[in-house]
């Protein structure tokens, strides 16, 4: 009975969480990690790019989107599509004075995107990326020159990306890049 009594009078243990606690870590380490990587561009539902296969993934720039209704320059409202099919000129002034108006941002980007060669081309060669990095510094790194990615549907003629595509180098845009749907490849 003196048994029985001192076992009733203990407290069950509560439940262990150190391997629950475990597995939330680990899910937080890994949606941090996945989250902050931006190796692809999501488009919008309005727009349906085309196929083609490509070797290389997209950095991050300035984008650009054309859908059917109007111009977006960083999901910002530009100009309607309309105007620019009807439009006579090769250069379109409003978006040229809109990409004008992101060119810091643009720029901020090529530095960081020119940083981020250094480091890779010094991981490829084994050299620590601190020691790349101020070996670059030193012999000052040309800057990339400002970069943008036109999101178009496939359905946009060429006449008016030719349109935007000239709005954007007028603005000082040199490298322009069309985004596609990397489709696998064949070999």
């Amino acid at each position: 009975m003196k048994r029985m009594a001192r076992s009733r009078r203990r407290k069950t243990p509560g439940m262990n969480l150190t391997s629950l606690m475990d597995v939330f870590t680990i899910l937080v380490f890994f949606l941090l990690t996945n989250t902050s990587s931006n190796e692809a561009l999501e488009p919008p539902k309005v727009i349906t790019l085309p196929d083609s296969v490509v070797e290389s993934r997209p950095r991050e720039t300035i984008t650009l989107m054309v859908t059917d209704e109007e111009v977006l320059i960083e999901a910002k409202p530009v100009i309607a599509t309309s105007e620019v099919a009807g439009s006579e000129e090769t250069v379109i002034e409003a978006i040229k004075e809109a990409m004008l108006a992101e060119m810091d941002k643009a720029i901020s980007l090529a530095q960081v995107n020119s940083q981020a060669q250094v480091a890779s081309e010094a991981v490829e060669s084994e050299v620590e990326p601190e020691t790349a990095a101020e070996a670059g510094s030193e012999e000052e790194t040309p800057v990339l020159p400002p970069e943008v990615n036109i999101l178009a549907d496939r359905t946009i003629p060429f006449s008016l990306l030719k349109k935007v595509m000239s709005s954007c180098t007028d603005a000082g845009y040199t490298k322009v890049s069309l985004a596609v749907i990397q489709k696998a490849s064949q070999g």
